[in-house]
């Protein structure tokens, strides 16, 4: 690890401790009042700075000059994985009879599983370990990275959730429900709207691009402090045996099957092999927590994963780097 990413990885852990001081001082008031800081905080980056940044990314994105070979070697693994997990943490819920009290809890684990903080600590990393060529990689697969794997998973938990609704409904209700929740959705919706815009070809007035990078650019510090927050005001109340499971399958197994995908699936090797593994390597990302709060489930989990995942990526990061440079 290169002293840029490590300094980049403690000015991370610094914004936490601000958001954690926050709310043990009280600063933003308590997290029992009806205004609860914490909620405020993730309804503003769900409703407002991530939906901005998500319709601005996908508004602008060049889809002729994408290299689709990289981007398949990484989201071909990503996406089977998280679809696995998924139906993993399905199958254990149903078998533990817990289905019907977290419906959403498989899918949000699945976030926590597999979604990286693939922008404060992924961009550094990529520009300090292999300049601009790796640095443009990584920026195409960043990206894609949020419409992709939030994405899914929303499908997933709306999906979960329509079929926990209690009494007997119409499949064709349903179907109605489902497709409206998912796709009337802070996450769905701008993705949508804006591939629309892409594919007009209007491109986006200066003012407009300048006001949806300046709320896009609010969603990094914003979520930091949640966590922050949420450490205050709800300690570290997740099962650690769950969180070392998170732990485990996003700093090691995941890049693993990135790995074996990429380099003797789709034929990568060097700077793009590199890339890619470590874009799979990077630490649970802050919208973990958001998705968790969205849905009031998991939420002690995902805010100790994204702490404890990001800790641990100070070793994980070094023993990546060593596999990599020893397949040359």
């Amino acid at each position: 690890m290169t002293i840029d990413v490590f300094h980049k990885l403690l000015a991370i852990l610094l914004t936490v401790a601000l958001g954690w001081i926050a709310g043990r001082m009280g600063w933003l008031g308590q997290g029992t009042d009806a205004r609860d800081p914490a909620r405020v905080f993730s309804n503003a980056a769900f409703y407002i700075f991530v939906p901005a940044l998500l319709f601005r990314t996908t508004a602008r994105l060049d889809f002729a000059t994408m290299p689709w070979r990289i981007v398949a070697a990484y989201f071909v693994p990503a996406v089977a994985f998280a679809l696995v997990f998924y139906g993993w943490q399905r199958w254990r819920a149903a078998r533990e009879a817990r289905s019907p009290v977290e419906p959403a809890a498989p899918a949000a684990r699945t976030v926590s599983a597999s979604f990286g903080n693939s922008v404060q600590l992924g961009i550094p990393m990529a520009a300090a370990l292999f300049g601009e060529a790796g640095l443009a990689i990584h920026i195409a697969l960043v990206s894609l990275h949020a419409l992709i794997m939030l994405t899914l998973p929303t499908v997933l938990v709306e999906v979960d959730l329509a079929r926990a609704q209690p009494g007997p409904r119409a499949i064709a209700a349903t179907v109605r429900t489902t497709v409206r929740n998912t796709v009337v959705h802070p996450v769905v919706l701008p993705v949508l709207a804006g591939l629309v815009w892409n594919f007009s070809g209007l491109g986006l007035h200066p003012v407009a691009d300048q006001a949806l990078a300046g709320l896009g650019s609010a969603v990094v510090p914003v979520c930091l402090v949640l966590i922050g927050l949420s450490l205050a005001y709800e300690g570290v109340g997740a099962s650690w045996r769950g969180v070392f499971q998170l732990g485990v399958l996003k700093l090691l197994v995941l890049p693993a099957l990135v790995l074996v995908a990429a380099r003797w699936g789709f034929g990568l090797d060097g700077v793009p092999l590199a890339v890619v593994v470590l874009m799979a390597a990077l630490p649970t990302g802050n919208n973990a927590l958001i998705f968790a709060q969205r849905y009031r489930v998991r939420q002690a989990e995902a805010t100790t994963a994204i702490v404890v995942s990001t800790f641990a990526f100070v070793l994980s990061s070094a023993l990546w780097l060593g596999v990599l440079a020893w397949l040359g």
